[in-house]
């Protein structure tokens, strides 16, 4: 396939199209919509992060065709990634990064075998949720990763965020 047969990638997080509970008090009120998350997936190795909406169901590039275990030793010698939730909220300046939650996976293509721990996925995507700032943990080089992919995206919606996540994704030189 060439370069002009590729489909162009799209860049781009799902942000809030309507409140399911506009105009009524009842059922729904204080539910969580997934509507306003998306999953960025960090290739540490290739300095790459992205978003891929497949990892809202565990089929996004990255993972499809590999089975994954909870033993981190059925994908030794595997690439190391990171999985952030990034969830969207509006404040009464605009838009903002609210939450942002990382949680991590190996993948070895060549045994076609990863680790990650779903519970620890499923937990990390309801922190981001819930407006929760989890990426204090990672590495260095993942966070600078991270940090130049929500700033590119869009540096206002970086700008308004909470002072949390600027801290916890600076890095000393």
């Amino acid at each position: 396939m060439t370069n002009e047969e590729k489909p162009k990638q799209k860049i781009g997080f799902t942000i809030i199209k309507n409140d399911p509970t506009d105009g009524h008090k009842g059922f729904g009120i204080g539910s969580l919509s997934l509507e306003n998350v998306s999953p960025v997936i960090i290739d540490i190795e290739e300095d790459l992060a992205r978003v891929e909406v497949g990892a809202m169901h565990a089929r996004s590039d990255t993972e499809r065709g590999i089975k994954f275990t909870t033993n981190r030793e059925d994908s030794l010698g595997g690439k190391s990634y990171w999985l952030v939730w990034v969830t969207i909220d509006y404040n009464p300046q605009g838009p903002y990064y609210a939450g942002v939650s990382a949680c991590e996976m190996v993948i070895n293509r060549e045994k076609r075998r990863g680790y990650k721990n779903l519970a620890d996925h499923v937990n990390r995507m309801d922190k981001s949720m819930k407006r929760h700032i989890l990426v204090d943990f990672m590495d260095d080089r993942s966070k600078n990763i991270l940090r130049e992919f929500l700033q590119s995206h869009n540096r206002e919606m970086w700008d308004r965020s909470e002072e949390k996540l600027h801290q916890d994704l600076s890095v000393e030189a």
